[in-house]
């Protein structure tokens, strides 16, 4: 036991629990201060539904009741003091130290920067920081579990299995608490304070929090954003090298060659940030420079790899980073809003390789996201290749590129224009144009299939026109890119041409389709 008379606790140990802990476990014993203006910061925040605020008070509240409840008053006394000024919440724990020499108490904090400014002042100290090996939201976790699903009054849940093949099963019979769940989020923040630390918080916001630790990604949502407190974590369980993909060599060609705006496309869970994980070692191994840009920075990468936070810096400076440190390939996992695709767009003209994640159902959809967020000229510019990534694997690869024709469906020559021709990329047919049409955006899919026999209704019509020309039976109809093409005998081509064409012109006009004669 630390014999001692006063002391004044920072944030930390409020925030981490440590100090509860401490004179629980009889480690304090004396005069405890604590500033009323800390108290406050966690009452405005927890107002907010700030995460940290919310612990904040619920520590400070349950500090009070245990001291009461186990009859520690005797031996700890609490007093809340205030400094009596305006203090930014930033400056709260140098004000603590300041109080500490001011009235010769000790110093109690588990941040590593306090601690060493509090030596470096001369105050007398004492550290409550402690490594933790094994977080609790980590013990949910077995080896084949995907992701965990925690919520306020219910048995925890999680996946088990891999990307296409799991199932949701409950991981234990017991309810959680509010408490149980606090704790855990307690634990994350403490951890994430510490220097060197793998745990960080990416994005903080009133009633939510996003927290990466080590390889999990964790989500935090409290009430009223959610009618809950709930805990949503998720971990890769597979790891891939692009040889795992199976794709064929013309595919890693290209990558390596000549692809440079790149989509990365597919419904969540579908192994995109996988696939973008393998592609950037892929990149690496071959010797180019490559940075990622992440919201959160959940990506288990190579050390030479510099991931950026999104949400740490604004888009002004992730742009003048990038630019300036000269990246051959930025990852951004991935884009979401309409100033994560213009970023996309700006670094890319920029003639930064790119290489965006996308949420998508489809191909042509993940394409159709930039579609009116810049101009259709631009598209092929930025994106030249789209990647779909269904159950964990590439099903679909498609080049874009675009010329100057005649759209699919269309026959004046005075209706051709720029049309963006996307194509798969290991047949190399065309699947589908995009082209603007009047004021509007047209994305069409383009007939595939080759040759196929046109409805009953249309060889009646052609044959009922040309019987008295050609025998029914050698009268032979196909539908071929558009057009309806009737093949005869040659030794009936001449007469159908000079005497059939008539009736054509009249069954064109009536049906809307254009013919074509062709001899068999």
């Amino acid at each position: 036991m630390l014999a001692v008379d006063k002391y004044i606790a920072d944030s930390s140990v409020v925030l981490d629990g440590s100090l509860k802990e401490a004179i629980l476990g009889g480690r304090l014993r004396g005069t405890l201060f604590l500033l009323s203006e800390m108290a406050e910061y966690f009452s405005s925040l927890a107002r907010q539904g700030d995460g940290v605020g919310i612990i904040g008070v619920e520590e400070l509240k349950d500090l009070f009741e245990s001291v009461e409840k186990l009859g520690l008053s005797d031996f700890v006394k609490i007093e809340v003091v205030s400094i009596d000024r305006r203090v930014d919440p930033s400056e709260l724990d140098m004000y603590a130290r300041r109080f500490a020499k001011e009235n010769n108490c000790i110093y109690v904090t588990s941040d590593e920067l306090s601690r060493d400014a509090a030596v470096v002042q001369g105050i007398r100290t004492i550290y409550l920081g402690k490594p933790r090996d094994v977080l609790t939201i980590e013990k949910f976790f077995s080896k084949d579990v995907m992701s965990v699903h925690l919520k306020e009054g219910l048995p925890p849940f999680g996946k088990v299995g891999k990307p296409g093949s799991w199932r949701f099963v409950q991981l234990s019979p017991e309810p959680l608490t509010r408490k149980q769940l606090y704790t855990i989020v307690r634990e994350l923040v403490s951890e994430a304070s510490r220097l060197n630390s793998k745990t960080r918080i990416e994005i903080r916001r009133p009633h939510s929090m996003i927290i990466q630790h080590k390889e999990h990604r964790i989500v935090v949502v409290f009430p009223p954003v959610s009618e809950r407190l709930e805990i949503t974590a998720t971990k890769p369980v597979v790891r891939k090298s692009i040889e795992d993909y199976g794709l064929d060599p013309r595919v890693l060609e290209r990558l390596e060659k000549s692809a440079e705006g790149i989509l990365i496309a597919g419904a969540p869970g579908a192994g995109k940030t996988t696939f973008a994980q393998a592609l950037a070692e892929f990149y690496l191994s071959k010797g180019k420079i490559v940075k990622t840009l992440e919201s959160p920075r959940d990506m288990t990468l190579s050390p030479a790899i510099t991931q950026i936070s999104k949400n740490l810096a604004t888009s002004e400076e992730v742009h003048d980073i990038l630019l300036l440190s000269r990246p051959d390939y930025t990852i951004f996992d991935e884009m979401r809003d309409t100033a994560d695709f213009q970023l996309y767009v700006d670094l890319r003209l920029a003639g930064v390789g790119m290489v965006g994640v996308v949420h998508a159902t489809s191909p042509i959809d993940a394409i159709q996201r930039f579609i009116r967020r810049v101009e259709l000229g631009m598209i092929p510019s930025i994106i030249d290749t789209v990647i779909f990534m269904k159950d964990g694997e590439v099903k679909k690869i498609y080049a874009l590129s675009m010329v100057v024709k005649v759209p699919a469906g269309m026959r004046e020559e005075d209706l051709a224009r720029p049309v963006i021709l996307v194509k798969d990329f290991l047949t190399d047919e065309v699947e589908y144009e995009i082209y603007v049409f009047g004021e509007e955006t047209f994305v069409v899919p383009v007939k595939r299939g080759g040759e196929r026999a046109p409805s009953r209704k249309i060889y009646s019509m052609v044959v009922s026109a040309l019987k008295r020309y050609v025998p029914p039976g050698e009268i032979k109809l196909e539908e071929r890119d558009g057009l309806i093409v009737i093949k005869v005998p040659e030794e009936y081509l001449g007469v159908v041409l000079s005497r059939g064409v008539a009736k054509l012109e009249k069954l064109r006009r009536k049906l809307s389709l254009d013919f074509r004669i062709e001899p068999r």
